[in-house]
């Protein structure tokens, strides 16, 4: 068995995205590994299948969309050359479908000769290090580097940016059950909801607090203490989770439509027209990603 040439290829394909991805620039690189920027005709790029992130926000797309209208693609996408004068897309599929949307004909790209296997890992691990997917489709990243490049915990952890636990927390999300696990994709639970109920043993149990967690619109402290009282019964009567008051239904949407915009828990508590925004998160990523939307620098 040649295990130093099976880690010099490891070490090859890990040898950071920065050589490989253009990183953003208020204008494009002019060279970069001895190419420059072109412009590709849309129609002969073909969707990156190796692609990691399973939904996409609509409305965000279109804010994408009018931006790229109005001053075109700031960054160039990353491409590979296919066969008969196409390509393959592997950075960049919300600016590639936002130009379409735009009516663009053309988008700046770099192109880059790479295997399938370096292209699978590149679009994994950038989609990781830009932290916009769900907590859901973050697992399944960090399973498939697991699956496919036989990576351990603290090599994704290295590659990604990441402390090796939160690698090992995402990755506990796939043991929950099915019906949990499309929650949490659709932002119904976050990751801190799905963390403590992940302390409970049985499919079953799991199921019911969910569905009382978001009846009851529990907040991750409360789920926490709830769960703590089905784990030990004599807590219960004095700390299970109160029901939460009842919510306007205005605020309500305002609410939930917070909540699908910024991937997080969001709470407003509201009192004839004065009040609060809550905002939760679970790690000092989600609260980086969250400064970048609401005050970039």
């Amino acid at each position: 068995m040649n295990v130093s040439g099976t880690d010099t290829k490891r070490r090859a394909l890990g040898k950071g995205l920065d050589s490989l991805i253009p990183r953003a620039n208020p204008t494009p690189a002019p060279e970069a590994e001895g190419g420059k920027p072109r412009e590709i005709a849309l129609d002969v790029i073909e969707p990156n299948p190796f692609q990691t992130r399973s939904h996409v926000n609509q409305e965000q797309l279109a804010e994408l969309a009018a931006s790229i209208a109005a001053n075109g693609v700031v960054q160039p996408v990353l491409v590979r050359p296919l066969t008969g004068g196409r390509f393959q897309l592997i950075v960049g599929e919300r600016r590639w479908r936002a130009s379409q949307i735009a009516g663009k004909k053309t988008i700046p790209a770099i192109l880059r000769q790479v295997s399938d296997e370096q292209a699978m890992e590149i679009t994994i691990v950038e989609n990781l290090q830009r932290a916009d997917l769900n907590p859901m489709e973050q697992a399944r990243a960090f399973e498939r580097l697991s699956r496919e490049f036989h990576m351990t915990q603290e090599q994704m952890a290295q590659r990604t940016g990441k402390d090796r636990a939160t690698v090992a927390n995402f990755l506990r999300l796939l043991k929950l059950p099915s019906g949990i696990q499309a929650r949490v994709e659709s932002g119904d639970l976050s990751f801190g909801h799905a963390r403590a109920v992940l302390a409970l043993e049985h499919a079953e149990e799991m199921e019911k607090a969910a569905q009382k967690i978001v009846s009851l619109s529990m907040s991750v402290r409360q789920t926490e203490t709830y769960i703590q009282g089905l784990i030990d019964p004599s807590r219960k009567a004095k700390k299970e989770a109160k029901p939460a008051p009842q919510i306007d239904p205005n605020v309500r949407d305002a609410q939930e439509r917070m909540q699908r915009a910024l991937g997080l828990r969001v709470t407003v508590e509201d009192r004839n027209g004065r009040g609060k925004v809550i905002i939760e998160y679970a790690r000092l990523e989600d609260f980086d990603a969250l400064m970048e939307r609401i005050a970039p620098e």
